[in-house]
């Protein structure tokens, strides 16, 4: 596949996700994926995010601005159901979540809501073609967006 067709078909994929995701987000708040396993699925949303992140990175290096908007969307959309996906007594095995976070919920809370602020700063600066206020705020993302939750609530990955 073409890069062309790539960016067709991510630009074409991608607001269909954010206005399903934007749709669910409107409803009560309650955990909107499908199985029992909240861990699977709370692992399936991070994954969904990091892909959007890498993408975003991607389009960033690419010099194509604009068209980071839908994925910066898909993250301030997902961020906002992160709390929902721990539910108390959901620390497993499989679990990279640290008992902090239940114990910590309203900084928890906070934290994710955070993401959902600065993927909102992205979609926003994009959205405007504002290339210094993107390049400002993927700078800082990883570390005071996604980090505000992974630092102090997850288990570092292993060491290999």
């Amino acid at each position: 596949m073409t890069r062309r067709a790539k960016l067709r078909r991510s630009l074409v994929l991608i607001p269909l996700v954010a206005a399903t995701l934007a749709a669910c987000t409107t409803a009560a708040p309650q955990r909107m994926v499908g199985t029992d396993d909240v861990v699977f699925d709370r692992q399936r949303i991070m994954k969904v995010q990091g892909a959007m992140w890498t993408d975003i990175q991607n389009k960033f290096k690419a010099g194509n601005i604009e068209a980071i908007a839908p994925n910066a969307e898909v993250l301030a959309i997902t961020a906002l159901q992160i709390p929902t996906l721990f539910p108390e007594g959901s620390l497993t095995e499989k679990s990279k979540a640290k008992p902090e976070l239940w114990q910590r919920r309203d900084e928890f809370n906070k934290a994710a809501k955070n993401l959902a602020v600065w993927s909102e700063r992205l979609r926003d600066a994009s959205k405007a073609k504002d290339e210094k206020a993107v390049a400002d705020i993927m700078k800082d993302y990883g570390r005071v967006g996604c980090g505000s939750c992974h630092t102090p609530f997850r288990q570092p990955p292993p060491r290999s």
